[in-house]
């Protein structure tokens, strides 16, 4: 006899249970939302303006991104 998706799903859930994990609810942002893109763009600004007035970062990132070998800016 063949199982049921519920019985599959179920059988799937208890091997991830058994190696240690937990299932979590999370929010996201509806993609589908008419202002979502506006908002994303709006953020971006933000981040950017914030991102070059903090010299101390970019050099911080800039030195990170030197240690990753094969990586040329």
């Amino acid at each position: 006899m063949q199982a049921t998706t519920a019985q599959r799903v179920q059988k799937h859930r208890a091997g991830l249970r058994a190696s240690g994990l937990k299932p979590i609810q999370i929010w996201v942002p509806d993609t589908k939302r008419k202002d979502f893109a506006a908002e994303c763009y709006r953020q971006g600004v933000i981040a950017a303006r914030s991102d070059v007035k903090d010299i101390e970062m970019l050099e911080f990132m800039d030195e990170a991104l030197n240690d990753i070998d094969g990586w040329a800016p």
